[in-house]
């Protein structure tokens, strides 16, 4: 009954805050609030008892949801989230009413489909559920409706179109090697019997359906796109939760039909550490902030991948206590990520509240003088996330660590690639720790170049309310709360269901060593990178930022000559060095052409534009020859403004033709062969 309640109220409740919002819209914000409120208040009785829905003869194999440690803390996590974020949502929509109780409607309903996930007990609940939930929040991304957002969102929806497919197709090939998609089926009839390689190849469809939500390399692309165009509290939730739903569909198939398989542990290794690595690179680079905390979320999702891995990667070899640990690091980083973002992200809401502004260069020095919560909001997160010591990242992150030293000394053959791996991890904590210490320093720290703007920062009245202090102060809280060893021992064995955590001791030198050297190389990367070369002759100066490397446009080829022209003398480069911007530049065109295989896709996109053309084309040749429309009797028309209307109505019969259903249902079908195709090799 209860899990019932926590579905229906955010359902049944979009289309009654839709209406009333017709006439107010900050009144369906207000009712929105409610909601949520009530949705929190549900789920905090899902800790009490265990509680169980199932409703087998809506679909096949069941609908079936529970609740257990792990889910029903993620229940929780994500109706808090909500709530806050919707708080949030009355101070930064208070002069934004165009489609708010859209957003509203669509907030809700995902809230809805997000709860569905995170208590679902089989993949077909979860695909359920799943699917909405995609659709649903592709409105956060287009809600400003400019084209960028209209282009971020079409990515996104792209992306999760081809997700869905791909898990569809996993669930079918599962389903027809096991005869049930119930997680605690599964598990039992794959641990009597090892999974064979059609099993896996579905637990691969799996991994790649749901990684295209969690931004998994290399299906991330829309994740950078995605975040500087919605609206802050829709990005809080877009990292802090729905990247979440991935990494929940990816964890219950480790967990249940594949756990202690060490392929797929393998192939989940090399995708997160990947995604660990490159994350953490784009967001140095990012002169966005809401795209560097974009960038930031990808890199941590890779972070809880690797550890995913090695779990099973330890369960393989029998060390069930050191994976079960790792497990709970897992887990843990979920939660401690989940709640910083929400803090970061709510905190890049107030920029923009006040700024309506994300570049770093026209938001220096805006923290900087007469706003301490928001200082000390930031600051705790940005601590969480470097995993400092006595903060919650540090934790869990030391957990994850421990997995991978762990790993490398079971795994003899492959100790070699473990021991990179675990380099790469260290690496990559250590340019979380530069980045954020780059939005730190240039937004609280250092002075603007300009008097004026830095004199306007310093005095503005009041930068944000109570409510809004409210949500961004309490999850801050909550990041240190997190971060000391009681809590997070606690939580962690209540979310895995194993004690092994409880002999976890944080602060040893042996698990201290790691997150110093993680650090020692973040402070050297920003000092010798970021404060070398980004900020080379920059705001701090005081020379009004003009100060750039001068005479490289004449050094470097031509094909990067011309781009340095181009953005020579701008704004952009007082912040980022002229070298370090050009040589970022090309490296992402590089890894765009490698891992999102441009030149194959234009040929695609090409080849189905033309196949969508082809009957537009056939209908407007036949209107101008065989079936014609001819002039009315008696209408003057001479030729040359015939023929300026016949030109004028194949205009416009082709004008649809890029962006139309056809075009939609056409790809939607191509995918549909590709399944059906794959079955017939694989059955």
């Amino acid at each position: 009954m209860l899990i019932a309640l926590i579905l229906i109220i955010p359902f049944a409740s979009a289309p009654i805050c839709y209406a009333l919002g017709r006439k107010n819209p900050m009144s369906s914000c207000r009712a929105g609030v409610l909601v949520t409120a009530l949705e929190f208040v549900l789920t905090l009785f899902l800790f009490q008892g265990d509680h169980s829905l199932s409703l087998p003869s809506l679909f096949p194999g069941g609908l079936s949801l529970q609740t257990d440690g792990f889910r029903a803390v993620y229940a929780l996590v994500a109706s808090f989230m909500w709530l806050c974020t919707s708080l949030f949502s009355l101070e930064y929509f208070r002069h934004e009413e165009k489609g708010l109780n859209r957003y509203i409607l669509f907030v809700l309903i995902t809230l809805g489909a997000t709860e569905g996930v995170m208590l679902s007990s089989n993949y077909m609940a979860t695909f359920l559920f799943f699917e909405i939930l995609s659709f649903s929040s592709f409105t956060w991304v287009i809600h400003e409706e400019t084209p960028g957002a209209v282009r971020a969102g079409y990515t996104y929806l792209f992306i999760a179109i081809i997700g869905g497919l791909v898990l569809f197709m996993g669930l079918i090939l599962l389903v027809s090697d096991t005869g049930t998609l119930d997680y605690g089926e599964l598990h039992q009839i794959l641990q009597a019997s090892p999974p064979g390689g059609r099993t896996l190849a579905a637990g691969i469809c799996i991994l790649l359906g749901f990684g295209a939500k969690a931004g998994m390399f290399p299906l991330h692309i829309w994740l950078p796109e995605a975040h500087p165009v919605a609206p802050s509290p829709a990005s809080a939730l877009l990292s802090g939760i729905l990247t979440k739903v991935g990494i929940y569909g990816i964890l219950m198939t480790a967990l249940y039909p594949l756990a202690a398989c060490p392929v797929f542990g393998a192939v989940i290794a090399v995708l997160g550490v990947i995604t660990m690595a490159l994350g953490a690179l784009l967001a140095l680079f990012s002169c966005n902030l809401k795209r560097t905390l974009a960038c930031s979320s990808m890199s941590q999702i890779g972070f809880i991948l690797t550890g995913i891995s090695m779990y099973e990667l330890l369960l393989s070899r029998g060390e069930s206590e050191a994976a079960f640990m790792t497990l709970s690091g897992a887990m843990l980083h979920m939660l401690n990520h989940s709640i910083i973002k929400l803090v970061l992200f709510l905190a890049s809401g107030v920029v923009v509240m006040n700024l309506h502004r994300l570049n770093l260069n026209d938001i220096w020095g805006y923290g900087r003088k007469g706003k301490p919560l928001f200082k000390l909001s930031f600051a705790i997160a940005a601590l969480g996330i470097s995993g400092v010591p006595a903060f919650n990242g540090y934790l869990s992150k030391t957990l994850l660590h421990e997995g991978l030293v762990e790993a490398a000394e079971v795994w003899g053959n492959y100790s070699l690639i473990l021991k990179g791996a675990e380099w790469i991890f260290l690496i990559s904590g250590g340019i979380t720790f530069a980045y954020m210490l780059k939005l730190f320093i240039c937004i609280f720290v250092e002075r603007n170049s300009s008097q004026e703007r830095q004199a306007s920062f310093d005095s503005a009245p009041s930068y944000m309310n109570r409510i809004s202090g409210t949500v961004i102060g309490l999850p801050a809280l909550l990041v240190f709360i997190l971060g000391t060893p009681f809590a997070a021992k606690t939580i962690g064995a209540y979310m895995s269901g194993s004690p092994a955590i409880g002999e976890f001791s944080p602060f040893t030198w042996n698990n201290l060593k790691g997150g110093l050297i993680s650090l020692t190389i973040g402070g050297l990367i920003y000092l010798l990178i970021v404060r070398g070369l980004f900020m080379k002759g920059t705001q701090s100066t005081g020379k009004g930022g003009s100060v750039y490397c001068t005479g490289l446009s004449d050094a470097l080829p031509p094909s990067l000559s011309g781009l340095a022209r181009r953005f020579e003398g701008q704004k952009l480069l007082s912040y980022c060095g002229q070298f370090l911007f050009i040589i970022g530049v090309s490296l992402a065109k590089f890894l765009d052409r490698i891992t999102h295989l441009t030149f194959l896709l234009t040929i695609a996109s090409a080849f189905t534009k033309f196949i969508c053309i082809l009957p537009d084309a056939i209908i407007v040749l036949l209107r101008t020859t065989a079936v014609r429309e001819r002039p009315v009797m008696g209408e003057k028309r001479n030729r040359t403004d015939h023929m300026k209307a016949l030109l004028k109505d194949n205009t416009e019969a082709f004008r649809p033709v890029l962006m139309n259903f056809s075009f939609a249902l056409m790809m939607t079908c191509v995918g549909i062969l590709l399944i059906l195709g794959a079955l017939l090799i694989l059955l």
